[in-house]
């Protein structure tokens, strides 16, 4: 008799609670609810296989209790299922990660879990505060006298004074290392080159510029016999030897504790030049109505009695630095001013005209002396050479006047193709630079009616003309925007010494008094003014204000200050240099009385 027979009860009741466990699986897979099943769903269950319910007398069939028993084990299985559908119980919330997390922010620190750095536009403080990196020409200049100092350390520790440097003998020797950031060339034919293009003595670089082979030893090794009896010992115990007995020099490096030579101790702690800030704030703007956006014209000068003179359409005005009133000069009815150029010394101003007249002013009584002709086009260049005015016209003729004498003209000088633009007298030297819209540089000695040299090496007008007060033959020129070029020239030899790329059309170029620094304004795309250290061509500063490009530049009398004007009828003053005492034209006070000046008679 099996177990089920002889304990009926016990073997109901299991049967019972596992058809109950079933059914409430059930519940949950079909309703999708927490409740329990309800009382009609347990008593279906506890039928029979046939439908019919047992008495608990009754005795269980064993077929039935083998069928309840395979499925209940078939059943057990499917509790481990995911459910078909979503429990309305509420999920846990998940801030752990897994599969298939999604990341949750609340309840949660990210910064300080995961050391998250702030925006840069968040008002949070880091904790470490951040080091400003410097920048600007001043930090420019710092890095070029740093880097320049290591490398005559460097040279000078290596090779002491046997390897000289190469500079170029035309230029000023002040600095020797070209600007990284434009393309500079240096054009000197003492060099020597590589291969030489022939080996006779007149193309072989001076014996000063070619390197030599160190006399100084670079590793100096120590002699066997200073480790006598054993002594390892690098100082040896008597005074040091020469061939020519001891050695008394103080200086000498042989008694020298430091690790370095003599020279470059001297050199670093030497005086140093510390780098001149450069506002780049105009620090004066002054309004230009009908100021010409006009690249062929000059109509700002700034003339040693410390007065501005513009020409704004037909009118020219004076503006007094010291007192800051403002003048009108004259005003042509039926004639625009197409040039304004002050004397060297004294209250004349020469005024050419969109007529082709030439007109000479006295500023200090506002009256016209003369009025000269010659020209059939406007008159777009003038230059002063003490009682000679030389104008250049847009008919190509440039004209010599001696305004001493009766005489319209005195030469007549004839070798540009197009118009003349750009003017300027070399006083010591007695040399005229003369630029036009041919895209040619032009030198003329004195009165002579030919060139000396004829330059074709721009490629756009040549409108900016400078001589250097520093070096007499020292002549600079700027092209226009098809060549974008600062080249000087050497006028006793003809040639051009250096050129460097600027980027855009030079408009104006003009050389400091006090310092061997040049000044150029130019065009698109930045409209900017720049200060150039000569000879290395680094960038000093870069000035920006202006809308138009920068058509007009003059400098003060004293040196200090630049002057530009542009098309967008503004006139802005810049501070770019420092005061050099001297007397008369740029000394406090020289300048501010016309009457002190000489006059035309």
């Amino acid at each position: 008799m099996t177990d089920a027979e002889i304990h009926p009860r016990n073997t109901a009741s299991v049967v019972t609670r596992s058809m109950e466990d079933s059914a409430a699986v059930d519940g949950l897979q079909s309703d999708g609810k927490d409740t329990a099943p309800s009382t009609s769903r347990k008593r279906s269950k506890l039928t029979g296989v046939n439908g019919h319910h047992r008495a608990e007398s009754e005795p269980v069939d064993p077929l039935a209790l083998s069928t309840a028993l395979h499925n209940l084990e078939h059943r057990v299985p499917s509790r481990e299922r995911t459910p078909l559908g979503s429990p309305s119980r509420k999920r846990q919330r998940m801030y752990g990660y897994g599969d298939r997390f999604i990341p949750q922010r609340e309840g949660r620190d990210l910064h300080a879990a995961f050391n998250l750095l702030p925006d840069l536009n968040s008002p949070a403080t880091p904790s470490k505060s951040k080091k400003r990196i410097p920048h600007g020409e001043l930090h420019f200049q710092r890095t070029e006298e740093a880097n320049r100092t290591y490398e005559n350390v460097v040279r000078s520790e290596l090779f002491g004074n046997s390897v000289p440097q190469v500079t170029p003998p035309e230029l000023s020797p002040d600095v020797n290392f070209p600007s990284s950031t434009h393309s500079t060339t240096i054009n000197d034919p003492s060099r020597s080159r590589t291969p030489p293009n022939n080996l006779s003595s007149s193309t072989l670089a001076p014996a000063s510029l070619t390197p030599s082979t160190p006399h100084k030893n670079i590793f100096t090794y120590m002699s066997p016999q200073h480790h006598r009896n054993g002594s390892s010992h690098p100082t040896p115990s008597r005074t040091p030897q020469s061939r020519h007995g001891p050695n008394m020099n103080p200086y000498s490096d042989l008694y020298s504790v430091s690790p370095i030579n003599f020279e470059t101790q001297r050199h670093l702690l030497g005086p140093k030049r510390p780098p001149r800030a450069i506002s780049k704030v105009p620090f004066k703007v002054l309004d230009a109505p009908d100021l010409a956006d006009d690249f062929y014209l000059n109509l700002v000068d700034w003339g040693s009695s410390n007065i501005l003179g513009v020409g704004l359409g037909p009118c020219v005005f004076m503006w007094n630095s010291a007192s800051g009133k403002v003048n009108k000069l004259c005003d042509l009815q039926d004639d625009i001013v197409t040039s304004v150029s002050w004397i060297q010394r004294g209250s004349h101003v020469a005024i050419g005209t969109n007529k082709g007249l030439v007109q000479i002013w006295d500023a200090e009584r506002c009256r016209r002396l003369r009025t000269m002709t010659g020209h059939s086009a406007r008159v777009g260049a003038l230059a002063w050479n003490d009682h000679i005015l030389t104008s250049g016209s847009r008919d190509r003729l440039i004209f010599h006047r001696d305004v001493r004498q009766p005489d319209q003209w005195l030469r007549r000088l004839s070798g540009h193709r197009q118009e003349v633009c750009g003017l300027r007298w070399n006083s010591e030297s007695g040399q005229l630079a003369s630029g036009g819209n041919d895209n040619k540089l032009m030198i003329w000695d004195k009165l002579h009616s030919t060139p000396m040299y004829r330059f074709s090496d721009h490629t756009a007008a040549v409108k900016a003309i400078a001589w250097s007060p520093h070096r007499p033959h020292v002549l600079a020129s700027g092209g226009g925007t098809a060549d974008r070029r600062i080249r000087f020239w050497d006028t006793l030899k003809g040639t051009c010494t250096q050129e460097i790329d600027t980027g855009s059309q030079v408009c104006n170029l003009v050389w400091s008094k006090n310092s061997n620094e040049l000044v150029s304004t130019h065009g698109f795309s930045q409209n900017q003014i720049v200060v150039w250290k000569v000879p290395s061509m680094t960038q000093m500063a870069s000035l920006t204000g202006h809308t138009y490009r920068v058509l007009y530049l003059a400098m003060s009398p004293d040196g200090q200050t630049v002057v530009t004007g542009a098309g967008d009828e503004t006139l802005r003053f810049w501070k770019c240099f420092n005061k050099v005492e001297r007397d008369g034209i740029g000394s406090e006070g020289g300048g501010t009385r016309m009457e002190q000046m000489s006059v035309i008679r």
